[in-house]
């Protein structure tokens, strides 16, 4: 590599805000992630639940939201509750689209979130619910009290996964027009095309750096909580 290809690469850290735009990712990651998990686990909640009701209505969300592409999601959002609707989550205009984005980004993932979940129940053995039942338990303080909290141990490395895809497609944000790294990769190639490869290189070895260590962190952690069988 010569010197003179090296200073114009380094130039576009001075042109362009790298790393401001892979921290609205991880914002956006970290937001999204604490959200579907909350609404992944009462969707879980309602699809092992005796009621048949809940059922229905946590399966007809998990089929409808697995099966609509995210950037159709996050143009509603936009488009439709704010553009149609009216919607306001704040009043600053940019604040206003991160949040839109951080509500497509957590109806859409909280499906996948609710099926690992429910993937972790059904490593719970049967006879813990009948316990649970035995000494009195109805379903609710069941499920809260015995069900999940081994369903959680069950399910750390899906939920992993879907941590994973959730930074992944956190650049679907573009859509929202939110100025997060892929955005900002658009406009770098627009106005520099002349380290193209570099560019793309620096925003793919960007992700790398952030999802590696979460797939690495959640491994381990199911590794240790794993219970023996």
């Amino acid at each position: 590599m010569d010197d003179g290809f090296l200073q114009q690469y380094l130039s576009l850290f001075d042109e362009f805000d790298v790393l401001a735009a892979f921290w609205v990712n991880i914002q956006l990651t970290f937001f999204a992630g604490i959200l579907a998990l909350i609404l992944g686990t009462v969707l879980a909640t309602m699809r092992i639940s005796p009621v048949p009701s809940l059922q229905w209505a946590g399966s007809t969300y998990v089929t409808l939201l697995r099966n609509t592409p995210l950037t159709i999601i996050m143009v509603f959002c936009v488009l439709g509750l704010w553009g149609q609707l009216g919607i306001t989550l704040s009043p600053d205009f940019t604040t206003n689209f991160f949040r839109l984005a951080v509500v497509g980004l957590t109806v859409y993932h909280a499906a996948f979130v609710c099926e690992a979940l429910r993937s972790g129940v059904n490593t719970v053995p049967v006879g813990q619910a009948e316990a649970a039942r035995a000494i009195g338990l109805s379903f609710w303080p069941a499920a809260r009290l015995v069900i999940l909290p081994q369903a959680f141990r069950g399910s750390v490395a899906p939920l992993g996964n879907v941590l994973i895809a959730l930074t992944k497609n956190s650049t679907v944000a573009a859509a929202a027009s939110v100025a997060e790294a892929s955005s900002l990769m658009r406009t770098m190639i627009e106005f520099r095309p002349d380290v193209i490869v570099a560019i793309f290189l620096t925003f793919a070895l960007g992700f790398v750096l952030i999802v590696v260590p979460i797939g690495l962190a959640t491994t381990a952690l199911s590794r240790r909580l794993a219970v023996a069988r």
